[in-house]
């Protein structure tokens, strides 16, 4: 009877399923390791696209505030113009001097510009305002100047202002009623007369 040694058949077969465990051991980890990784990557992806995002929410929001505060100014405004119209319109049915400029000079007002003061003394105006933008101002002028009403009208100060932090324009202008006759004062020509009697 022969005897042949297995031993070394079993020592190398042991040997190369160590090898085949170590390599599914190592292909096991990697593969651990790369999920984690990807899973990492997308978290943080994921992240940092909900900060961005919460960024451009409070960047939207605050623009959004400062909307509505302008909105809240421009109610106010148009509150105020509401209650400058109803003086105006009274004064339309009156249309007697002065009352009837300041009916035309509402028709010539363009919009989102208001005016906070108007002065006449002996023919001489002064008009003054605020308004959005520099455009508006000149369109304001042209209407003057294309009115029956006013002559030598010209722009006498333009500056920026802020009112309840909204930027606008402050404008004074002076001009001159069309055709205006300076009068003299009646008491003068009274007191001759006066004198006479006695």
């Amino acid at each position: 009877m022969t005897r042949i040694n297995l031993l070394p058949i079993r020592a190398t077969k042991k040997k190369e399923t160590a090898k085949q465990q170590i390599m599914i051991l190592i292909v096991a980890v990697a593969a651990v390791i790369a999920a984690g990784l990807a899973f990492y990557t997308v978290t943080f992806a994921k992240v940092s696209g909900i900060k961005a995002e919460i960024t451009r929410s409070e960047t939207e929001l605050q623009q959004l505030k400062t909307k509505i505060g302008e909105i809240d100014n421009i109610k106010k405004l148009q509150d105020e113009v509401k209650k400058k119209l109803d003086v105006l319109n009274t004064l339309r049915k009156e249309k007697t001097g002065p009352a009837a400029r300041l009916v035309s000079l509402s028709d010539l007002t363009p919009d989102k510009l208001w005016l906070t003061n108007y002065k006449e003394v002996s023919g001489k105006i002064t008009i003054s305002g605020f308004a959005y933008n520099e455009d508006l101002i000149a369109t304001f002028l042209q209407n003057l100047q294309k009115s029956d009403l006013f002559s030598d009208v010209e722009l006498v100060v333009s500056e920026q202002k802020e009112i309840s932090n909204v930027k606008v324009k402050k404008f004074d202008i002076s001009c001159m009623v069309k055709g205006f006759v300076k009068e003299e004062p009646k008491g003068t020509k009274v007191a001759p007369k006066a004198s006479q009697k006695k």
